[in-house]
């Protein structure tokens, strides 16, 4: 038997071989470097929300679903009017406007019970990372939404299939503890729908963008309807229109 092969038998080496054969994996190296990658853009979608409530005239109002941390986001969010929605599973403190899911929140604001005849003139989703939720939450906002108004999302382009796998708990793989989710099933759906228009911003995971009347990006035809990552992966230029900061700024 060789050296090495014995040196396996060794429960400290086993570990170390294992481990180090995870480390060199060509997956995982190619996913710790397009989350380098990708943390190291900008702007950051703060600047964007705050670029598109720049352009708005009148008094805005914005709203924001998923806040976790107010300082990540949404304190420095510059708006007449804002209000925060979160059920503060991830972050004790939860120092929002309204403690419960975003379903609640519409619920209520269907009954006319909470902040009633508000319209927002942007809509940030940023709550669960799944595709069925957060295409409900596109539904809902859409209904509360300004005719010139936008809703922004986070997490629509996720860099690797890892990025983008359904559990968020699922930390050893080649995107470790960072997690986009299946946001980007649920904007690409919505790239089909004739009745808005949209793009995403190329920076911060993916800021997507979705708007009824302005014309930041014409849908495109069904495609890809399993939703598999590696169709996506070929065309997510075309399947989310992908543009940077500057050409998006041009638009308005």
């Amino acid at each position: 038997m060789g050296f090495k092969k014995h040196l396996k038998k060794i429960p400290f080496f086993k570990y170390y071989f294992a481990g180090k054969q995870f480390l060199e994996n060509t997956y995982y190296r190619t996913g710790k470097k397009k989350t380098r990658a990708e943390i190291s853009k900008r702007p950051l979608r703060t600047d964007i929300i705050n670029f598109i409530l720049s352009q708005c005239s009148g008094e805005t109002h914005y709203l924001e679903i998923g806040v976790r941390n107010p300082k990540d986001n949404f304190v420095h969010i510059q708006a007449d009017q804002k209000y925060s929605v979160d059920p503060g599973l991830e972050f004790e403190e939860n120092p929002v406007d309204f403690a419960m899911t975003s379903d609640a929140f519409f619920e209520q604001l269907d009954a006319g019970s909470i902040l009633p005849d508000t319209q927002f003139d942007v809509i940030f989703i940023d709550g669960l990372h799944l595709a069925e939720q957060v295409d409900l939450d596109i539904q809902h906002s859409l209904k509360y939404l300004k005719d010139d108004g936008f809703v922004v999302l986070h997490d629509c382009n996720p860099p690797s299939e890892w990025h983008a796998r359904e559990t968020f708990r699922f930390n050893h793989s080649p995107a470790e503890k960072y997690w986009n989710g299946t946001t980007w099933k649920a904007f690409m759906k919505w790239r089909f729908n004739p009745d808005v228009y949209s793009c995403c911003v190329d920076t911060d995971w993916g800021v997507g963008i979705l708007s009824k009347t302005q014309a930041i990006g014409n849908p495109i035809a069904a495609t890809n309807l399993f939703y598999e990552y590696h169709v996506f992966d070929q065309h997510r230029s075309a399947h989310l229109n992908l543009i940077d900061f500057e050409a998006f700024k041009r638009l308005f």
